[in-house]
């Protein structure tokens, strides 16, 4: 296939704060899909992803860890290029803002727009907020506190340069009216222009002096370049540019098609970005898409809140294609979308076990039982096989538009419609019927030749989106006609081939049993501190004095208990603390009864982290000792201490 041309896609680049969970690696698996995909077509794709690696935020890290700056990001730079990898993504470059290449250029950069004009020096004084490494003035405030992630600001004045943003604001304002769609999509555009463009643009601080976890000013070394023009930059220093000579991979692949960002980081991308390309005198990309976020049920995760959900324990649970379709499928076009076990499950029975591997697996099956696994010639044609050609041939022009639209989750509906009917063809045709009866043998195989065509159709546009399924597809239909072009007409299996032998792609999931199994890991996890570096003496993680006072222990009575219904193991416990009630869900329902723990005193683990545990918010824990025959026994408290007494 000739190439269709240049087509170059990028993430925004992941902060080395912490490890990612599995929300922010939903924007690396779209973006690979992309990527697939436009391969898929003949394009000639560069994809970028990477790193950000500098500021204040980091330097407080790894002055709590005990290391250098350098070495906390180079250990969860790695951890994030681990997973990038592990979700089975196709970067073709992976840049770190630590890189000796990006730094130098950076500087270049600032220098540049020093000398014109376009950077000047001055001070600052405002609200600043050190997660989203963010000055505030007083009115953008919430409540008092920061607009973007809503945490406690501090007032900060120091010297610093700042980027005449005001200075393009009627250009940005042109290029928006001349370019409808270069913001995607139109919600988030209208965001952008009405809430920061409209009210008018401040000038972008873009220095510091208050650290020094960062690219130096040059010339002026007390000041580290401030984190957006350093960390925007990566996506043209990462093609070779320098403000002397931008090199060949930059000429060849700038502009960017799309950069793909969370919603969240818009205004960077599309005020700040652009002015910056603007005053480098560079083209600006020819569009931004900004994703909604993956929410846990309803909730942003968090560690604090203890719902966070990482990729690599989900992989090592479901494996990878069951993962990314998770993702892919889940997040809508603009609203936020969410993450459950629950429906993680039920869409892995209902989609991927039910509806694709039941229609492979029994397809690939009959093809063996009836005719010894080869293709017969489509040539007793009726006309209900039209109706299935047509979805087929709909299909591909259907997750075209859809994905050129940035519509992934729409996408693979429509691929996942086209397994539907294909199912609902075998129910029509019964095949099984057909096999009884030898003049219908032709018939037979027109039918399976049929299914087996648009299952190789599935395939094919599966394999973006999940390319190890789509080649295990491909695998037992033993096809070699996997290019895209192949879609254009129905038809592309040979017949006299024969196809392999049937293997389940995937196997149901005992949903209950899933649950309680997870239920009991989150149990686990909560009990130990995988952070905390413990020292072994003798087989015992000893802790000090001062570990130890930071866990509250307190009388609780039970007031309530029932069994949890999505799971044999636990029990829901409603406790009296002593300053209100909560739920506690604790795994000893083999062991006691709902009404052998009403009215009782136990000691309660008050200050937990709460953790949802089969949809059910445990706030805190109560404590239990082994019986020593496999057996647990609640310890509990002489029925006349007052619920809320400290336990020292």
């Amino acid at each position: 296939m000739n190439s269709k041309g240049k087509f170059y896609i990028t993430t925004a680049i992941a902060y080395t704060s912490r490890k990612p969970h599995i929300g922010n690696s939903y924007e690396i698996v779209m973006t690979d899909a992309l990527a697939r995909y436009k391969r898929l077509l003949g394009y000639d794709v560069f994809f970028l992803t990477g790193t950000d690696e500098h500021g204040q935020k980091i330097e407080e890290y790894a002055k709590e860890a005990g290391v250098t700056p350098k070495e906390y990001v180079d250990e969860i730079s790695g951890e994030i290029r681990r997973i990038c990898d592990s979700l089975n993504t196709t970067y073709d470059k992976f840049i770190r803002t630590t890189d000796d290449y990006h730094e130098r250029v950076v500087q270049k950069i600032f220098k540049k727009l020093y000398e014109q004009g376009d950077i000047y020096k001055g001070e600052y004084e405002g609200m600043y907020c050190t997660p989203c490494e963010s000055f505030w003035t007083e009115t953008q405030l919430v409540d008092g506190k920061c607009p973007d992630c809503g945490r406690e600001v501090k007032r900060a004045k120091e010297e610093a340069y700042f980027l005449r943003l005001s200075k393009y604001q009627e250009r940005l304002e042109r290029h928006l009216e001349e370019n409808p769609d270069f913001i995607y999509p139109e919600a988030r555009k209208k965001e952008m222009i009405n809430n920061f463009i409209k009210p008018g643009l401040q000038d972008l601080c873009v220095s510091r002096t208050s650290f020094k976890w960062g690219i130096p000013v040059d010339f002026d070394p007390g000041h580290v370049v401030y984190v957006w023009i350093d960390a925007l930059s990566n996506y043209i220093t990462a093609l070779g540019y320098d403000p002397d000579d931008p090199g060949e991979l930059y000429k060849k692949y700038w502009p960017a098609d799309v950069h793909i960002i969370g919603k969240d980081i818009l205004r960077f991308h599309t005020i700040y970005w652009s002015i910056m390309l603007m005053a480098l005198g560079e083209p600006l990309p020819k569009q931004i898409f900004g994703h909604p976020w993956l929410l846990f049920g309803t909730d942003k995760m968090s560690k604090s809140r203890g719902n966070v959900i990482y990729a690599d324990d989900l992989i090592e649970w479901l494996g990878v294609d069951p993962v990314r379709y998770y993702l892919l499928s889940e997040m809508p076009y603009v609203a936020d979308g969410s993450i459950t076990y629950e429906t993680i499950i039920e869409r892995y029975n209902s989609d991927l076990a039910n509806n694709l591997g039941n229609l492979v697996n029994r397809t690939v099956a009959m093809s063996n039982k009836y005719f010894g696994g080869e293709i017969l010639p489509p040539s007793a044609p009726e006309a209900i096989d039209d109706e299935l050609k047509d979805a087929a041939l709909k299909t591909v022009a259907e997750v075209d538009r859809l994905i050129n639209e940035y519509r992934i989750s729409d996408s693979l509906d429509a691929i996942f419609s086209l397994a539907r009917r294909s199912n609902k063809y075998i129910d029509e045709t019964a095949p099984w019927v057909l096999a009884k009866d030898e003049d219908k043998r032709a018939r037979l195989g027109t039918v399976l030749y049929n299914l087996l065509e648009s299952i190789r159709f599935i395939s094919v546009l599966l394999s973006p989106f999940m390319p190890d399924t789509a080649e295990k597809i491909q695998q037992q239909l033993n096809c070699a006609v996997t290019d895209y072009d192949s879609l254009s007409s129905f038809g592309g299996l040979k017949a006299g081939e024969r196809v392999g032998k049937a293997v389940p792609l995937f196997s149901r999931i005992d949903a209950e049993k899933a649950l309680d199994e997870l239920a009991e890991k989150q149990a686990l996890e909560e009990k130990s501190e995988p952070e905390q570096k413990k020292v072994k003496i003798e087989g015992l993680a000893q802790i000090g004095i001062d570990d130890f006072a930071k866990v509250e222990l307190r009388v609780a009575e039970v007031k309530d208990c029932e069994p949890v219904k999505k799971s044999k193991k636990l029990l829901k416990l409603t406790l009296d603390d002593g300053e209100g009630e909560r739920t506690v869900a604790s795994g000893i329902s083999n062991f006691y009864t709902p009404d052998e723990l009403i009215g009782k005193k136990v000691i309660l683990v008050a200050n937990l982290k709460p953790a949802v545990l089969c949809g059910v918010e445990s706030c805190g824990m109560i404590l239990a000792s082994d019986d020593g025959e496999g057996g647990v026994r609640v310890i509990f408290v002489d029925g006349d201490t007052p619920a809320g007494c400290r336990i020292r």
